[in-house]
C-alpha cells in the first residue's frame, strides 16, 4: 500500500474568511485526492494530526480567529506556523497580499511535538525522541544566534529547518495557539519521519575569496593584511580616489558571503555553498579603511563579497531540487509534501515574474503538496542564514 501524501490549499482575498473558506475548500479537495474522506481517519484512512498554516503579514491582526476556525472545522488536528510578507504553495505564491497557505499531514502522533516557549522541547522526553525540527522564530528574539544551536542540541541529527516571522506589523508565531512576538516555536519529529533538506544560495561571487586577517565583533579591519575597505572597492573596480557618497551606495547593493575558516573546505569562488552566510554591509569608516556588516566576524574566518543574483538563485534552487528528488530515487522513496522557506528578497518581482521559485520547485518534484512562507531570515542545520531558501521534503518508502 502506498503511503498516503500530504494535502494543501491556499487562497488570497481581501477578507480572511472568504480567503479562509477558499482554501480550506481548496484543501478538503486535495485531501479526498489523496485518497482521504476527512482528517479524522474514518474508513480504516489515516488520520490527518499536524497542520501547517502561514499567513501573510496582511492577515497578523487576524492570526486568532483564523486559528480557532481551523481548531473549530478540523478538531484534533495541531496547527503550527507563522506570518510573512508572502505565502508560498505548490506552484504558487502570494506575495505582499492578504493570503494564507494550508498543509495537513497523516502523520502518527507519536512521530511529532509541537513546541513553544509555553511548552519547551525537551531532549529527555521518555515517550519521544526528537530527530528534526521545523522551527518559527521572532528576528527580535535576543540571542538568537545562540539559542538555535542549543535547540538542535536536543535533536538527534542537530538538523532545524524553518525561518524568521516577518511581518510589517503584528508578529505571530502558531503553535496548538497564537503567540505574539519573542522566542522559537515549530514542530518536531521523530526519527520515524523521513525529511530530505536542502539549503539553496541567492548571491554571486564578485571578487576571490579573501582571508579575514583582523577583526573586532562586526567590524572586518583587514583582508589578506591589507585594508577591508581597499579590498572592496578593489573587488567592485572602483576607483580608490572616488567620493564617499558613490562609495556608500555601492557599498549598499554589495552583500558579504562568510565560512568558517576553520573548515578545510571552501567553495569555489563561483558558487555558494549551503555553510556560507550573507550577510549585509551596514556601514564603513573610510578614515581607518574598515568595514561593518550584519554579523559577527572571526579573524581567520573566509569572506567573499557578492551580490544577489536571480539567474544564479534559479540555477541553484533547480540544483538543490533535482538532489532531492535524486535522492528519493536512490532511496526507493517517495514525496509526500514539503515546506519551502525562501527569503523575502527572494518574492515578489525579483525573478522578473511571480512564482518563479514555486514553479521550477513543481517542475522538479511534481505536483507535491506544499506549504511555506517569505521569511525575514531562514533557518538550517543550525544557523540562521539570508537571502536563501531552504525546500524540505517529506518522504516515506514507496
Amino acid at each position: 500500500m502506498n503511503p498516503t501524501r500530504f494535502a494543501a490549499g491556499h487562497a488570497a482575498h481581501a477578507d480572511w474568511r472568504v480567503a479562509l473558506a477558499r482554501a480550506l475548500d481548496a484543501l478538503l479537495l486535495d485531501l479526498r485526492a489523496a485518497g482521504g474522506h476527512d482528517h479524522a481517519g474514518r474508513d480504516g484512512l489515516p488520520e490527518y494530526t499536524l497542520g501547517f498554516c502561514y499567513l501573510s503579514d496582511r492577515f497578523a491582526a487576524d492570526a486568532d480567529e483564523i486559528v480557532a476556525e481551523l481548531q473549530r472545522r478540523l478538531p484534533g488536528v495541531h496547527w503550527v506556523g507563522t506570518v510573512g510578507i508572502g505565502v508560498a504553495a505548490t506552484g504558487a505564491e502570494h506575495f505582499d497580499e492578504p493570503a494564507l497557505a494550508l498543509m495537513l499531514a497523516p502523520l502518527p502522533r507519536r512521530a511529532f511535538r509541537v513546541f513553544s516557549g509555553v511548552q519547551p522541547l525537551r531532549a529527555d522526553a521518555e515517550d519521544f525522541h526528537p530527530h528534526t525540527a521545523l522551527v518559527h522564530a521572532d528576528g527580535r528574539t535576543p540571542d538568537l544566534q545562540e539559542l538555535l544551536p542549543e535547540l538542535a542540541e536536543r535533536t538527534a541529527s542537530g538538523y532545524l529547518f524553518g525561518g524568521l516571522t516577518a511581518s510589517r506589523g503584528r508578529s505571530v508565531q502558531i503553535a496548538d495557539g497564537v503567540f505574539d512576538g519573542g522566542g522559537l516555536s515549530g514542530v518536531a519529529f521523530s526519527a520515524e519521519v523521513g525529511v530530505v533538506s536542502r539549503v539553496t544560495q541567492g548571491c554571486q561571487p564578485i571578487g576571490p575569496r579573501r582571508l579575514v586577517s583582523r577583526a573586532r565583533d562586526n567590524f572586518v579591519i583587514t583582508l589578506d593584511g591589507r585594508g577591508a575597505l581597499d579590498c572592496v572597492m578593489e573587488d567592485l573596480g572602483l576607483p580608490p580616489d572616488m567620493a564617499l557618497e558613490p562609495v556608500a551606495e555601492a557599498l549598499s547593493n554589495t552583500l558579504v558571503g562568510l565560512h568558517p575558516g576553520a573548515d578545510a573546505e571552501l567553495v569555489a569562488p563561483a558558487a555558494f555553498g549551503a555553510d556560507m552566510l550573507v550577510r549585509n554591509i551596514i556601514g564603513l569608516d573610510p578614515r581607518a579603511g574598515v568595514v561593518a556588516i550584519g554579523d559577527e566576524v572571526e579573524q581567520g574566518a573566509w569572506l567573499i563579497f557578492c551580490r544577489r543574483d536571480p539567474a544564479a538563485a534559479l540555477a541553484d534552487l533547480r540544483r538543490v531540487a533535482r538532489e532531492i528528488r535524486d535522492e528519493l530515487v536512490d532511496s526507493d522513496r517517495v514525496a509526500l509534501g514539503a515546506v519551502y522557506v525562501s527569503c523575502s528578497g527572494r518574492g515578489g518581482p525579483h525573478f522578473g515574474r511571480p512564482a518563479a521559485e514555486l514553479e521550477l520547485i513543481r517542475d522538479v518534484l511534481g505536483d507535491v503538496a506544499l506549504a511555506g512562507f517569505f521569511a525575514g531570515g531562514e533557518i538550517a542545520h543550525s544557523r540562521l542564514y539570508g537571502y536563501t531558501g531552504v525546500l524540505t521534503v517529506f518522504a516515506a518508502p514507496r
